[in-house]
Order: structure tokens, then sequence, then C-alpha cells
């Protein structure tokens, strides 16, 4: 499965990379999400026009940090995600749909109950995740080359992971796949257009 993810995630960089070269693209903006940074996990994006109200978004963080005795949120995600937007690209409102997949190793971190469950704080999970949703946004110019964008997503995820005693020697306690139905991403953007 985990080889079937990195294919569907070079497959989208590969359809970026085509509207790119047919000189499609008008509009390229550079991001970085705060509240993903919040979480302390590097992030950065990239959208392209791929029309007068069309933009594609492919978006990737990482986090490989680990914040004393096996607390730990590690992970890597990547999204990607079709915009429509109601007035011109870049700016005001729009709507979009995504997909998104990766995978984690997370510990002694306490969790909504819908996640993991009611004692995730006590466990390890490793595993993977993948699924697609609708969002909404809007972004605000700032300047000729700076904007800001606010959005929220909703949709569902297919998990699938082991369950293991918290440190990373720990004992395998089970394994599990579940489906999540809610909010997929939220952000609040800085964007540097490249025009």
């Amino acid at each position: 499965m985990k080889s079937i993810l990195r294919q569907k995630i070079t497959l989208v960089v590969v359809l970026l990379l085509c509207f790119a070269a047919n000189g499609y693209s008008q509009k390229i903006g550079l991001k970085t999400n705060a509240l993903y940074w919040a979480t302390t996990t590097p992030n950065i994006g990239a959208e392209m026009a791929v029309g007068n109200k069309w933009t594609v978004d492919l978006s990737g963080g990482y986090n490989p940090w680990e914040f004393g005795n096996n607390k730990k949120i590690k992970h890597w995600v990547a999204q990607s995600e079709l915009r429509y937007w109601l007035c011109d690209v870049f700016e005001g409102h729009f709507f979009g749909v995504h997909a998104q997949g990766g995978e984690f190793n997370v510990s002694r971190i306490n969790l909504p109950n819908f996640v993991f469950g009611s004692d995730s704080e006590n466990h390890r999970y490793q595993g993977y995740f993948i699924g697609a949703g609708v969002s909404y946004g809007y972004q605000w110019i700032l300047s000729s080359h700076w904007n800001m964008e606010a959005n929220i997503g909703f949709g569902y995820n297919y998990m699938k992971y082991d369950k293991f005693e918290p440190c990373d020697c720990g004992d395998q306690l089970g394994s599990k796949s579940s489906n999540y139905f809610g909010p997929t991403k939220i952000g609040l953007s800085f964007i540097y257009l490249i025009k």
C-alpha cells in the first residue's frame, strides 16, 4: 500500500509539471501553513494557476522530532488540491477537492478520542492514512507579491496502524484499520506570488 501511495504522489507532481510545461501557468504561489508550524511541523506548498478560475495546489509536511520520554508526533503528509476561484485566482473565495496521504509514528500524545480512542497518550501508534475531501478558503492580497490564506476542509481518511506499548521497543498490542470522517485540513498560510 505504501508503494501505491508514493505512485499517486508522483503522478500528482508529474501532472503539475505538465501544466507548467504547457504554458498554462500564469501565476505560481509558494506557501507555508503557520498553523502546521504550530505543531512543530515544517511544511511547504506550491500552487499554480491552470486557467482563469482554477489552480492546483501541492503541499507537504514532515515532522521528525521527538520531545523526550518518547513523546512524538513524527509523520509526513502530502496533499494535492484542485481549486475553483469565484473571482480571480489567488484572490477571494475558493472551493476545492483534495487528496492526501502519509505515514505516522505517534506516541504519548493526548489526541481526540475519535483518532485512536480514549487512551492515546499511553500508547504508540504507527501506520499510514489516505483520504480525500472538500474545502473552502479565502485569500487576502497583502501586497503585489504577498497573500494570506485561510482554509478548512472536511472529508474521509482510511487509516491502518499498529498499536504498541509507548516506547519504540514496546510490545505490539494489535493492528487496526479505521475510517475517519471529519476535518481533514485547516490552514492559515502565507503565500509568496511569482508572477
